[in-house]
């Protein structure tokens, strides 16, 4: 999408998509090697009952799915940074998920007129409604960009 096409309150949405046990293993063991992330049979025994995903591969996974819906294509080419993440519930493998992402602000820079602003708040459910990852997110577009 390009900037022009944002709109406060619009609904961006995108998925669903799945992990699987052997991905979930495979990022934890390179990125986020604890026991609950790596190993299924501690996991079973653990306070989740199962292996989960690392929240930082919840967040890979909302990112590639904004990719996909929204940022694949615009001028968008940075973020300054992230208001706040919460994993209020886990992902575990096979468990398909769905992005839903809010338009909270869009405006153009007062000191950078060719500098595109997006505030947006990104959901990752599962099936049922339930959130795995709630973020606020602002991302930043050249507006000056050909493409």
């Amino acid at each position: 999408m390009k900037f022009a096409e944002f709109h406060a309150g619009q609904r961006i949405t995108a998925g669903p998509v799945a992990l699987s046990e052997a991905e979930i293993v495979e990022f934890a063991r390179a990125w986020d090697p604890q026991w609950f992330h790596t190993d299924p049979a501690a996991a079973e025994r653990g306070p989740f009952k199962g292996l989960i995903a690392s929240g930082w591969q919840t967040c890979g996974l909302a990112m590639r799915l904004a990719c996909v819906a929204a940022l694949d294509g615009s001028e968008s080419f940075a973020s300054p940074g992230i208001a706040y993440v919460k994993w209020p519930n886990p992902v575990r493998p096979g468990e398909p998920m769905r992005l839903e992402a809010t338009v909270l602000e869009v405006r153009r820079s007062q000191s950078k007129p060719d500098l595109g602003v997006l505030r947006w708040r990104w959901e990752l459910l599962h099936e049922d409604g339930r959130q795995a990852l709630e973020l606020e997110a602002t991302s930043l577009f050249n507006l000056a960009a050909t493409r």
